[in-house]
């Protein structure tokens, strides 16, 4: 698909729709669910703009790898996606867990069931910092739990998009 003629919904596609962000190649990857992101222009190229807190297994492999993908999956899925949210990839095989096969797109991976996958290149890694939240949005954070960690934020381009797999 051309991604000029992109047209999914773009305030609820995360929040709403959830997708699975998977990070590395075929020999080392890791994926979670997400629902914060956008999509959009920088540096006159096509982005996905993500977040993900830093203690998530996946930044190992964000650090580590220049191909992500984003996968978004119809709602008979969203159990699946649940497990891909909840559970780490620490201690748990996601994929086994969930009955998810595992395929290469481009280098990177994503899954089998996906109704669309956008195969993206890492451009921009930040930890976001803090300080610079307003009042409103430190709710998000709340010190002495496990949300206190602010996200890092990815910028990456998008590659290509892909109905199906």
């Amino acid at each position: 698909m051309n991604l000029n003629e992109y047209t999914e919904k773009p305030f609820v596609h995360f929040a709403e729709d959830w997708a699975i962000l998977t990070a590395g190649v075929p020999d080392d990857f890791n994926s979670m669910t997400v629902s914060w992101g956008a999509l959009g222009t920088m540096w006159g190229m096509p982005v996905a703009f993500l977040v993900v807190r830093p203690i998530r297994y996946t930044c190992e492999f964000i650090e580590r790898h220049e191909k992500l993908t984003l996968s978004w999956y119809d709602e008979k899925h969203k159990k699946a996606l649940g497990i891909f949210g909840s559970k780490s990839g620490r201690d748990t095989d996601k994929a086994a867990a969930t009955g998810f096969t595992p395929v290469t797109l481009e280098g990177a991976v994503t899954y089998k069931e996906a109704k669309e996958t956008m195969v993206l290149r890492k451009l921009f890694v930040q930890q976001l910092d803090r300080s610079k939240f307003s009042q409103e949005i430190l709710k998000w954070y709340a010190e002495g739990t496990k949300e206190e960690h602010a996200h890092k934020l990815i910028i990456a381009e998008v590659l290509s998009h892909h109905e199906g797999v």
